[in-house]
């Protein structure tokens, strides 16, 4: 499925394109796969701001969902984009 490289002296992952992701719509209970480009992972401070987001195929709907530790590794691993929030300490 997926394999180490080294370039420049930083691990990757090389992913591949076939990478598909179970996933289902809460508004119209469609149940589908998604490849990898089709989500959006965002990774907060919290368990509050971590979610993982889609559009789904069937009525349009678009899904964001909560995601624990074992998700984020699953679909980082998988080639998600993620997104890394951050916030600002005060007084900077």
């Amino acid at each position: 499925m997926s394999q180490m490289s080294v370039v420049s002296g930083v691990p990757t992952v090389v992913v591949s394109e076939s990478v598909r992701f179970k996933a289902a719509c809460p508004d119209c209970r469609e149940r589908f796969e998604l490849a990898a480009a089709a989500l959006r992972l965002a990774v907060g401070a919290s368990r509050r701001t971590t979610f993982y987001s889609f559009t789904c195929p069937r009525c349009g709907t678009a899904v964001r969902k909560p995601a624990g530790e074992r998700i984020v590794e699953l679909l980082t691993r998988g080639g998600v984009r993620t997104l890394r929030l951050h916030t600002t300490p005060q007084g900077c």
